[in-house]
């Protein structure tokens, strides 16, 4: 390790930048090259949605670390402007190219965090002036540059750049349209759980176009561009923003030969080494493992790309932790009046991997004790391992609702699966509350609850699409108050309220499967435990009771 005199990393923003002052501040002496094709080293790329859309004033504001500071600071020799062009891994050198000249820098270990770029889709008109990629803050510069009132942006693409720029721009008076081509907005997440967000953009005036694919652009009137959808559709705009994902920036990698994985990102181990030992790699350019599925994976989030820059360097000089744990995904995305969040592995993902020894909840639950004033809802699902081997260990989990206390609650899951946690250490978990912030019972326990009551055998559930589907093969029975089975209730459902059901038991079948429901399903749990303690075997609760069907699935 002491043989190491000089790291050269390419590439700053968050791994790269993380990595160049972990270094210094573990080692005084080390000669620390950065360099950075752009004009800033490290800037904070996820707040420029926000501030097109005026939420944050100031420009300078994203700059993270300023060249001076890494400079002065951190002793760094840091290189604004100048381009990497290949690697010598013979030679153990890299070719510089800046405006004036080109040259070689040698190096001891190398460190790569060259980041992701935008797909740009190989559409005619693609290269028009007015459409536009978000990347650097240059790119941000030119988009600002059209957000007035009154002006049209289409926005192809909606996941975090598509959804968050669009509803940032909507509130500087910007007319959004998003095309996607899926069949829902954020598409890493589970299709019901962004139901209410949907809504929410649709709410306040942005015009969502699902399951429709942007075939060509072309000139419009006054130097607008028409958007050609497949269907035939044409949608005229003033500018237009392209945010269809990401791909790992690899060409240094690939031209240098060092192994890259089936979609481009570059091969590194639990130390974040590449194929040559002396060489690492951080950030969004990388291929990882999925820390829930142990599959390979890329997942571009700047809290993965900063923790692999130090996971480099602790390597590189003996310091723990030395080893990347994987990555699980955590991720939160505020929408207007709604956010979602997100960890671990979703139920589409499970899928597609073939998992099948998987069961899921759903809660609709305040952010906090109802009696205390300004209490919001969220409905959680989580998703938890029925195998022998993983009983009840958790896979993922996903929350949508009216922002407060979303990060908290996926925060806290987030690190019970990191820990390798069952739902029933949910049930046990010893979480803050007061009434403002929380409930006795907090959301966490509760859905702990429900999970583990499932493995116990205790709550009997049925999930909501799956009576949807066989709607003739179930007997609902709603066990709401009067006034709540009036404000909206299931076609066909028997209306008994709980408080009735030990002395209407007569009326039941017992030859049908019974499914309860209330709210929530709380109350349909009570009932479905009632009826399974005088005979009635085949009842079940309906999972995440009525609110959950209208917010999700309705």
């Amino acid at each position: 390790m002491s043989a190491v005199s000089k790291v050269v990393i390419v590439g700053g923003v968050a791994g790269g930048a993380s990595a160049a002052t972990r270094l210094r501040r573990i080692c005084e002496k080390v000669n620390i090259v950065l360099f950075e094709k752009g004009k800033n080293p490290s800037f904070a790329n996820c707040g420029m949605p926000y501030y097109l859309g005026g939420q944050i004033a100031s420009r300078d504001s994203l700059i993270v670390t300023g060249a001076d500071t890494l400079r002065k600071r951190y002793n760094i020799d840091l290189r604004i402007e100048t381009e990497v062009l290949s690697i010598d891994r013979t030679q153990k050198q890299v070719l510089c190219k800046t405006p004036l000249r080109e040259y070689f820098e040698s190096y001891d270990k190398l460190i790569l965090s060259t980041g992701a770029e935008p797909i740009i889709p190989p559409l005619e008109g693609v290269k028009h002036p007015k459409i536009h990629i978000l990347r650097s803050l240059e790119d941000m510069d030119r988009i600002k540059q059209h957000v007035k009132p009154e002006k049209r942006c289409v926005i192809i693409g909606a996941g975090f750049i598509g959804c968050e720029v669009a509803e940032a721009i909507t509130h500087a008076g910007v007319k959004v349209s998003i095309i996607e081509l899926l069949d829902q907005v954020m598409p890493p997440m589970d299709k019901e759980m962004v139901a209410p967000l949907q809504n929410d953009y649709r709410s306040n005036g942005v015009d969502l176009l699902l399951q429709e694919k942007c075939v060509k652009f072309s000139e419009g009137e006054n130097g607008t561009v028409n958007v050609h959808l497949e269907s035939g559709k044409v949608v005229n705009a003033d500018f237009v923003l392209l945010s269809v994902g990401v791909k790992p920036e690899n060409k240094l990698a690939v031209e240098s030969g060092l192994k890259v994985g089936p979609r481009g990102g570059i091969v590194v181990n639990e130390h974040c080494q590449t194929s040559d030992p002396d060489i690492y790699a951080c950030g969004d350019n990388t291929e990882i493992e999925d820390f829930v599925l142990k599959n390979r994976t890329q997942v571009p989030l700047a809290g993965i790309a900063n923790r692999q820059g130090r996971i480099c360097v602790n390597h590189i000089f003996g310091k723990a932790p030395d080893s990347f744990r994987g990555a699980q995904g955590t991720s939160i995305m505020g929408g207007f009046n709604y956010t979602v969040a997100s960890t671990g592995a979703s139920e589409k993902s499970l899928q597609r991997a073939g998992y099948t020894s998987y069961d899921k909840v759903y809660t609709p639950i305040n952010d906090h004790a109802g009696y205390y004033p300004g209490a919001k809802r969220m409905i959680i699902k989580l998703i938890f391992d029925t195998s022998k081997e993983r009983y009840g260990k958790i896979l993922g989990c996903q929350i949508v609702g009216e922002h407060n206390g979303i990060a908290n609650r996926i925060n806290a899951v987030a690190m019970a699966i990191q820990a390798g946690m069952t739902v029933f250490d949910l049930e046990e978990s010893e979480l803050a509350y007061s009434p403002q912030y929380g409930s006795a019972k907090d959301p966490v326990n509760m859905i702990g609850f429900i999970a583990a009551g499932v493995l116990r055998g205790e709550q009997r559930m049925v999930q909501i699409p799956q009576v949807l589907a066989n709607r003739s093969n179930y007997y609902l029975v709603d066990v709401r108050t009067p006034r709540e089975w009036q404000s909206g209730h299931f076609e066909d459902a028997v209306h008994i309220p709980i408080d009735e059901l030990r002395n209407r038991l007569s009326e039941l079948p017992k030859d049908k499967t019974i499914v309860t429901y209330c709210r929530i399903g709380m109350r349909g749990y009570m009932a479905q435990r009632i009826l399974n303690e005088h005979g009635f075997d085949n009842a079940l609760n309906l999972a995440g009771g009525f609110e959950t069907y209208e917010k999700l699935y309705k």
